[in-house]
């Protein structure tokens, strides 16, 4: 079995798609998606802290499974925003050998 990369994330994001305005009795993400934008943002960010807080508790499966949960509901708020994975990967390839401190003082407000 090959090892698992990027396209990975590709694959759920269409499988995820898939599930859009599906059965809500049967599906988590199509009632997800059906719950509006901001409680998949609130569901985002628990995740997110949940993944923090297994790591500041050095917890390394904890991350690992909070990290998992983290790019679902990523990919589901991506989904819920009309965003697509390519565009964030284009994003990622024009920050790619910058500065992180650069790239932060060139935002706008940065």
């Amino acid at each position: 079995m090959a090892a698992p990369d990027g396209s990975l994330l590709d694959r759920l994001y269409r499988a995820l798609a898939a599930r859009r305005g599906g059965d809500i009795q049967s599906s988590y993400t199509a009632t997800l998606l059906s719950s509006g934008t901001e409680r998949v943002a609130q569901k985002l960010g628990e995740e997110a802290l949940e993944a923090a807080l297994a790591a500041t508790a050095g917890r390394r499966d904890g991350v690992i499974g909070e990290s998992a949960d983290l790019l679902y509901h990523l990919l589901v708020l991506w989904l819920a925003t009309g965003v697509e994975p390519d565009e964030v990967w284009r994003e990622l390839e024009r920050r790619e050998g910058t500065s992180g401190m650069l790239e932060k003082a060139q935002r706008p407000g940065g």
